[in-house]
């Protein structure tokens, strides 16, 4: 079998891709002086101040709405309660349980951090017409369910 070249891999596409986009998102954070919010926590604040007004937000909805592991979550959650942007709260009906709870400095900083991520998936979409944009995301919903198959078969992917 003949050795393809990296680049023409999905996986190493998508890994290039993401942190082009990573570096893009924490450059604009940069440049507006919220240095404080990195990676995920920027749309993590804004999932938690979106999903609380239905329900109790927890770290296994976190857990869930990011795809990312429990150790990944913890270390992104204390971040957040570090800098004084959520706090856990226990809920009454389970000590053992604490939901997570945007403070007033998260509230704060909500319409500035949408603004910034609203405007760089507008420039980041810059020329991709409506059509590609749904192509580009059947595909991506392909690739997540092969993955997730994969996953399935191995639970010590997770």
């Amino acid at each position: 079998m003949e050795h393809r070249n990296d680049s023409s891999y999905m996986g190493f596409q998508l890994k290039s891709v993401n942190n082009v986009i990573r570096r893009a998102i924490e450059y604009r954070f940069d440049r507006e002086n919220m240095r404080d919010i990195c990676g995920l926590q920027g749309p993590c604040i804004g999932y938690i101040i979106d999903n609380s007004k239905s329900s109790d937000v927890f770290q296994k909805d976190v857990e869930k709405a990011f795809n990312i592991r429990r150790s990944s979550a913890t270390v992104m959650l204390q971040g957040l309660e570090n800098k004084g942007y959520i706090k856990r709260v226990p809920v009454e009906y389970d000590a053992r349980l604490k939901k997570i709870v945007a403070t007033d400095k998260a509230y704060e900083s909500h319409e500035k951090v949408v603004a910034l991520i609203d405007s760089f998936h507008e420039d980041m979409e810059k020329g991709i017409t409506p059509a590609e944009k749904a192509e580009f995301t059947r595909i991506l919903s392909k690739i997540t369910h092969n993955l997730e198959d994969i996953e399935k078969e191995n639970k010590s992917f997770r």
